[in-house]
């Protein structure tokens, strides 16, 4: 009879076990699937982490915080929606160092305390004032750690006399250790987004910079003409009696040149800015247009003539406009600058948009310079490798990890009798 009860148990035992490996299992899949589907937001990801560490560990509330220099910051709080609009609202967006929480955490260990109120001592400071009041009686604590670093914190807590068992507080500990690497890899893809981004601006500005008389050209040129038909329209005035058609005339013409030239600053603006990765509805032939007003100078400048052959009815592009621009941009400029020194040969550039796929869009960018050498071609696209006296090397491998990032591939090839002809290609809608 006793081996028939003990054998139940076992089983019993074992299969409670395997339930919470599985909703452990389950919560960390909850948090990848989250990962996965928004890899750049970190909010989703806190939410997701907190809400299956309240599940599985069944506790009312719960808030994780990530470490900062001056303490733990509340990012995310989950939960029984009376509790966190009541208590959990009122505990300090920031627990500065030397805290309640701060001590608990260094221990690096979790921490359970069965019963709040029976806290004595350096433990009843303002949060666990707070915490009490609001109705919480157990609590539980869990560092988040990474090579031994405290880069977080996950506290829950129940609001009935209800101690975490030694099972919860396990299986909450593996949990967190994982819920840790997931998020610390997401952080710094995240870091390494932002240094790319940052890279890619800077990148645009230096192009900018050497586009400055260029843009000059290209914004006196409207302000030049409206000038001349404001005076133009004064003239008019002038005349007895006044010639109120061509005044009208005049204005108008004088309005589209000042829209011109607020256009082309606009533009500048755009590709100069600071702001974070943005999905647009992007018209590709409208995108060129609107580089090409900037490049215009550069490429009279150079003596370059620029032909376009864009297809119409081509589906639009779901990406940042700016950073695509950004490529079009320096396809452009290379193309200008290469041809910059051909002197006993017509200096053309063709710029094509065709659609090759139902869903995909090519972009290419022909010249008539010196072309490509065998030893440049598989190394264009390098970081730091550039054929220019001057150059940074870091234009082409730029553009390639833009492209890339929206699902397409950038790539060059030599053209017969000589220039170079790059393209890239854009899934599109």
């Amino acid at each position: 009879m006793n081996e028939s009860i003990h054998g139940e148990r076992t089983a019993s035992e074992q299969q409670d076990r395997v339930t919470e490996l599985i909703e452990q299992q389950a919560a960390i899949s909850e948090v990848l699937r989250t990962i996965a589907s928004s890899p750049h937001d970190l909010q989703p990801i806190f939410d997701a982490i907190l809400d299956s560490a309240t599940r599985l560990c069944r506790a009312d509330v719960g808030t994780l915080r990530v470490s900062e220099e001056s303490g733990l910051r509340r990012v995310a709080v989950r939960g029984d929606p009376l509790l966190v609009s009541q208590a959990w609202s009122s505990f300090p967006v920031l627990a500065e160092k030397g805290g309640l929480l701060s001590r608990l955490a260094t221990s690096r260990l979790p921490t359970h305390i069965p019963d709040l109120t029976a806290l004595e001592g350096d433990h009843r400071d303002d949060i666990w004032t707070t915490a009490v009041n609001g109705g919480l009686r157990s609590g539980l604590l869990v560092p988040l750690l990474k090579d031994d670093e405290i880069v977080g914190t996950i506290t829950l807590a129940r609001k009935e006399l209800q101690p975490f068992t030694d099972k919860q507080i396990s299986l909450f500990g593996d949990f967190a250790a994982q819920a840790t690497i997931a998020l610390e890899s997401t952080r710094r893809e995240r870091r390494y987004r932002e240094m790319q981004m940052e890279l890619a601006r800077v990148n645009r500005v230096e192009t900018i910079g050497q586009l400055t008389a260029s843009i000059t050209h290209e914004v006196n040129q409207p302000l030049a003409a409206a000038r001349n038909n404001l005076t133009a329209a004064l003239n008019f005035l002038d005349r007895t009696p006044p010639d109120l058609v061509e005044v009208r005339e005049a204005l108008a013409s004088a309005v589209k040149d000042n829209d011109r030239a607020s256009t082309v600053v606009g533009r500048i603006r755009a590709l100069m800015q600071k702001a974070p990765t943005r999905t647009d509805s992007v018209d590709v032939n409208e995108a060129v247009h609107e580089v090409l007003e900037i490049t215009h100078g550069e490429a009279l400048k150079h003596g370059v003539s620029v032909r376009t052959q864009l297809a119409d009815g081509l589906p639009l592009i779901q990406g940042d406009r700016v950073q695509l621009q950004q490529v079009v941009l320096n396809l452009i400029l290379n193309a200008v600058q290469a041809m910059g020194g051909v002197a006993d040969s017509t200096r053309e550039m063709l710029i094509t948009t065709r659609q090759t796929e139902p869903n995909e869009v090519r972009l290419g960018v022909r010249d008539t310079g010196p072309g490509l050498s065998a030893e440049a071609l598989p190394r264009l696209f390098e970081p730091f490798y550039t054929t220019k006296p001057d150059g940074m090397g870091m234009g082409l491998s730029i553009c390639r990890s833009i492209i890339e990032a929206h699902g397409g591939r950038l790539w060059a090839t030599g053209c017969e009798p000589r220039g170079a002809l790059f393209q890239f290609t854009i899934p599109a809608d």
